[in-house]
């Protein structure tokens, strides 16, 4: 589904990341985690257009993704949701998802546009899905922090996203929250090729079905399975830390 190799970035001489190879097959669920600034999100951004690298490639199906404006390869089939869910608070729940549809949105299709039964179906199976079918006709902008998460999932989802960017989703979530938001993006990976970002070990521990990688100052560190990656040394030295290091700090 992605294959990245040799994907270079740097901001005034700084650099921001500097993989060698990275790829996610189709319907799997992969999960990124590594400290603030290790160009987790700048790993997205270029995935999905919005920042430029200075040299590499980014192959989506086999295509090539460089040099692609962010519309086209939205167009393709990547989806993002960011960190800070990206609503229209003045709209209703359901002209939020409505807007999530993937049809012709130029001016001539957009203003004589009938809902379609279809299209309508999908909403609220989607709706149903993400936990928000009560909340329909409700204000956006009038959600919980957790269930505006859940509202940008399912836009992505009614794109028709193969792959979908998830940066930081459980990030100022209840538990009982990010559990859920968990089974979600683990029944999504079930259609959909799925790239989490996270800093919750918890909420990683429950999604990491597949692998998780290690991102360290714009480098890969090592990739493996959960169990693989919380024991590994040079992961607890630059990461996790280890219990007794945590233990020490909170005595000191």
């Amino acid at each position: 589904m992605l294959v990245v190799n040799n994907l270079f970035v740097s901001f005034g001489g700084v650099t921001a990341l500097n993989l060698e190879r990275f790829s996610v097959k189709e319907n799997e669920l992969r999960v990124i985690i590594g400290p603030n600034g290790a160009g987790k999100s700048t790993f997205m951004d270029i995935i999905c257009g919005k920042t430029k690298a200075q040299k590499g490639s980014v192959l989506f199906k086999g295509q090539e993704l460089m040099g692609m404006a962010e519309v086209d390869i939205a167009k393709m089939g990547v989806g993002r949701k960011f960190q800070k869910p990206s609503i229209f608070s003045g709209l209703s729940v359901f002209d939020n998802l409505l807007l999530g549809i993937k049809t012709h949105k130029n001016v001539f299709s957009t203003y004589f546009y009938k809902l379609k039964s279809h299209h309508n179906d999908k909403i609220y199976e989607v709706a149903k899905m993400v936990g928000l079918i009560d909340d329909l006709q409700s204000l956006a902008g009038s959600l919980s922090h957790g269930k505006k998460q859940w509202l940008e999932i399912a836009i992505v989802m009614l794109q028709d996203a193969d792959l979908m960017l998830i940066d930081e989703p459980a990030a100022g979530m209840s538990d009982i929250e990010a559990e859920k938001t968990g089974e979600l993006l683990v029944e999504a990976s079930k259609t959909h090729s799925v790239i989490v970002i996270e800093h919750d070990m918890k909420f990683v521990e429950q999604i990491a079905i597949d692998k998780v990688n290690v991102l360290v100052r714009g480098e890969m560190l090592t990739e493996g399975t959960f169990d693989e990656i919380k024991n590994n040394k040079d992961v607890i030295d630059c990461y996790l830390g280890s219990p007794d290091s945590a233990q020490e700090a909170k005595v000191a």
